[in-house]
């Protein structure tokens, strides 16, 4: 990674031993804060299990995962558009990702591609292309939105069910270890209530706040965590995927 020493954390942030979503609103909108802090637990829980060696951070915006994953592999290679929408100083490479990665064969151990499928006009070739540099038992970590506002328009074009993310392992002959469905009802509509709110004057901002920090609250209860695992197969907010070569 290109200036490592000038990294700094921006999309998530640790609040004692929790990986979240930063407040800072420069990074994470008021609005989005509850979907990031859910994708985080996910991240925070598994990249431990399987992140390690050499490792490629596709569609990587600011690095967000680094410090999470820094300790585990030998080496992270970032990689991103040229003229993304998020700040570059840390690539090492910069490519179409609808396009063949510029990436030798069975080249990386762990690859990582967070919220970027959604923004991929070409799917069947990434999914192709991640498995053609992925070593063989390495392991594919990602994360999409599935009932969520369209962001970065126009380079918004897909939501993903989880048989489309199952189709598109089977085909590539990869190994499913995990596909979990994340948020459901209370979180999906905490989600489309927050992002309206903030077009209240004057409160708008403190009150999606405080309904999202509701609804973390609700779903941590016994009864609210039932009714969004209940509710997370028909209504997903998103999901969080890995697969092994």
């Amino acid at each position: 990674m290109k200036n490592i020493d000038r990294w700094h954390p921006t999309k998530y942030v640790w609040k004692g031993s929790t990986l979240r979503a930063s407040r800072d609103t420069r990074m994470v909108s008021f609005s989005s804060r509850l979907m990031t802090d859910i994708t985080a637990t996910f991240y925070q829980r598994y990249l431990p299990l399987h992140a390690k060696g050499r490792l490629a951070d596709l569609g990587c915006g600011n690095v967000p995962f680094y410090h999470v994953y820094k300790e585990l592999v030998t080496e992270n290679i970032c990689v991103d558009w040229p003229g993304s929408l998020h700040k570059n100083e840390y690539l090492d490479l910069e490519c179409d990702l609808n396009k063949p990665l510029p990436l030798e064969d069975n080249s990386f151990d762990t690859l990582v591609i967070s919220e970027v499928l959604e923004h991929i006009a070409n799917p069947e070739l990434i999914w192709q292309e991640m498995t053609r540099i992925l070593k063989p038992g390495g392991k594919l970590i990602l994360s999409v939105p599935f009932m969520y506002k369209i962001h970065e328009a126009p380079h918004d074009y897909y939501r993903y069910t989880e048989f489309a993310l199952k189709n598109f392992a089977q085909k590539n002959d990869l190994k499913l270890l995990e596909l979990k469905a994340f948020g459901g009802l209370p979180e999906v509509l905490t989600d489309i209530y927050a992002k309206n709110l903030l077009k209240l004057p004057l409160i708008g901002r403190m009150a999606s706040a405080f309904s999202q920090w509701l609804c973390w609250r609700f779903v941590k209860t016994g009864y609210g965590r039932k009714v969004s695992s209940r509710t997370a197969s028909a209504y997903p907010l998103g999901y969080f995927m890995i697969v092994e070569k």
